[in-house]
């Protein structure tokens, strides 16, 4: 049985590596791109029945691949991700063909949710619906802080200073394990 394959689009390196680690974990093929060139050619050479798109590709839309991926690739389900969400950007979104829009920290279960929620609609739009049970403040507060450890190449010092938080207090809230949603 082949696995379904994942294109991740995204211009973070660290993000798209752990995205990809993660989703072959669970049993999918992936590729990635960190730009648009990358992301048409590895569309037209893998056909993958599955995209991750992030909206803000090293200052470029991301919303101007949404068309030419489903040109290339039209049977594919498109996941728009996005740190900055916007109704206007999820409508934009949604007209130019994607089937999902979703706000970063997203989890791979909340990912595979919206292509599944996409695919079960037949190719209807399965857009914009916040979660059930929204993540915890504490759950969001780790989610931040490993963003920003990994900005600063994981140093205490310099993500303290750029939470504007003692190094002391960041360490303590490392020591503790993460948040369960």
């Amino acid at each position: 049985m082949n696995a379904k394959t994942v294109l991740v689009i995204d211009d973070d390196p660290v993000f798209n590596d752990v995205l990809c680690r993660a989703l072959t974990r669970r049993g999918f093929s992936t590729c990635s791109a960190h730009n648009a060139q990358e992301a048409i050619a590895a569309a037209e050479s893998e056909q993958p029945e599955m995209v991750v798109l992030d909206l803000n590709l090293a200052g470029d839309s991301g919303l101007a691949l949404v068309s030419p991926l489903k040109h290339t690739i039209p049977e594919s389900r498109i996941v728009v991700l996005t740190g900055y969400a916007s109704i206007a950007t999820a409508v934009e979104a949604i007209k130019l063909g994607a089937t999902h829009y979703l706000a970063k920290p997203v989890d791979v279960d909340a990912l595979l949710a919206a292509f599944n929620a996409s695919a079960a609609k037949s190719g209807k739009v399965a857009g914009g619906l916040p979660p059930s049970e929204p993540l915890s403040v504490e759950r969001m507060e780790w989610e931040h802080i490993q963003r920003v450890m990994l900005e600063n190449d994981n140093n205490i010092s310099a993500t303290a200073r750029a939470l504007k938080m003692h190094r002391r207090t960041l360490q303590r809230k490392l020591a503790k394990k993460p948040v369960k949603e």
